[in-house]
């Protein structure tokens, strides 16, 4: 396994998400409360949290993807903005703490099990 600790992960967060409502153009959108309620906590060293517009998941709750170098991305859906924030940090800290993104099974907090949307292959470096 590889040293990890100067590793740093993107914990991207769909900040136009409405989760499939009809909301008036103005409005705060969910996917900006669980950037905003992120952004409030302290994040684990090592996760850079990311503001990011449409990840295309738009009728199944609010979308976060997680990446990182030499790492699979994960891209997760029906989060809540006012109950998902705190398991999110853990989810992304043991990404973090993985070596390829790959969180052993009976690691993962149950919703990533449950809510997987895309798993995508690391980029190779062209040789």
């Amino acid at each position: 396994m590889k040293d990890t600790s100067l590793a740093e992960v993107d914990l991207m967060v769909c900040v136009t998400c409405r989760r499939g409502r009809d909301l008036p153009e103005d409005a705060r959108r969910p996917g900006q409360r669980l950037y905003d309620e992120l952004s409030a906590q302290g994040l684990p060293q090592g996760v850079r949290l990311r503001a990011v517009d449409c990840l295309q998941n738009c009728d199944h709750g609010c979308t976060v993807a997680l990446r990182g170098a030499g790492r699979w991305t994960y891209v997760y859906g029906n989060l809540d903005e006012t109950s998902h924030a705190d398991m999110l940090l853990e989810g992304a800290a043991r990404y973090l703490a993985t070596d390829n993104g790959l969180i052993p099974w009976r690691e993962r907090p149950e919703h990533f099990k449950r809510n997987c949307i895309a798993r995508i292959p690391p980029l190779e470096s062209e040789t």
